[in-house]
């Protein structure tokens, strides 16, 4: 059997290599704008019509815009602006740039396409409306951008105080349906709560449960270069275990080989899998929810 030359594969590889990102760039892409359209069906469909808000950046959108009549399109992209700005210098440009175009392409959906109210019972709006608004941000992250930036802002506060991320999105939601209660009503205010309620549950639905941080564990005979790219490129702390690989596709071999263990927020467990991809597509990686972290480089490094 005639054995490949080195520089063949080589090329084989950058083509499969490409072809593979190709795939990924435009699942990502799909996932954002399903994300968008359904947030959008949300808010027309549902919110809107009844002046209901939701937490977050979206809730302050809302509850200006019934308050002030501005447009909600201008107020999600303008509100928007800072958080997106803090997510170039934590998360990276390429996040940046993708939650730009993300809260941008709502904003334009909003102000284009008219839907039809779905529901005139109080209660439906509440829970159909956040379902569909929390599916659309989760679907978008899950491409690898946000369509509100409070989780930004939360991330990046929680690595400068002894609190979570759960716990500094509850306090800005507590102030936003705390204002909503005493410039609209009580009414409103408490429907609005439900409708972010279950928005919040759907987005955990969405991303599988995911909590803010993820437990990453890697097994790969490329394991030195995924542990500098862990370490060098995204800025990670890496603990290595030496183990032995049990069975394989080849059959019993009790070989020594290095596992890598790391924990990174959900936002970044989209690059990671990808900067892995890159390095060995044959990785074999096992993730797990991580409630809370201490110490380490979690929250002491910047997010890159």
């Amino acid at each position: 059997m005639q054995s490949i030359n080195p520089e063949t594969q080589a090329a084989f590889d950058t083509i499969s290599g490409g072809r593979r990102w190709v795939r990924r760039q435009g699942i990502q892409v799909a996932l954002v704008v399903a994300g968008i359209f359904s947030a959008a069906l949300g808010l027309k469909g549902f919110l809107l019509p009844n002046e209901f808000i939701d937490g977050g950046v979206t809730g302050i959108s809302l509850l200006t815009n019934q308050l002030t009549g501005v447009s909600l399109s201008l107020l999600i992209v303008v509100i928007n602006i800072p958080f997106i700005i803090l997510g170039y210098f934590q998360l990276g440009r390429a996040f940046a740039v993708r939650t730009f175009l993300a809260i941008l392409g709502l904003a334009l959906v909003l102000l284009v396409i008219s839907f039809p109210v779905l529901a005139k019972d109080k209660l439906l709006i509440a829970v159909f409306g956040g379902f569909f608004l929390g599916a659309g941000i989760g679907l978008a992250m899950r491409g690898g951008a946000v369509l509100d930036g409070t989780e930004i802002l939360a991330v990046y506060i929680s690595r400068k105080t002894p609190l979570s991320v759960g716990d500094i999105i509850l306090v800005i939601n507590i102030l936003i349906f705390g204002v909503a209660a005493i410039l609209l009503s009580i009414d409103t205010a408490l429907y609005s709560i439900l409708a972010y309620l279950s928005a919040a549950k759907t987005i955990d639905f969405i991303i599988e449960g995911i909590e803010e941080y993820t437990g990453v564990t890697i097994i790969s005979q490329r394991s030195e270069e995924i542990r500098r790219m862990v370490t060098e490129t995204l800025g990670r702390g890496a603990t290595l275990y030496s183990g032995k690989s049990g069975y394989g596709s080849r059959g019993d071999r009790l070989q020594g080989i290095d596992i890598i263990f790391t924990v990174v927020t959900r936002l970044e467990v989209g690059r990671l899998t990808e900067e892995i991809d890159k390095l060995d597509p044959q990785a074999f990686v096992v993730m797990s929810s991580v409630r809370e972290t201490k110490g380490g480089l979690v929250k002491k490094r910047p997010l890159h």
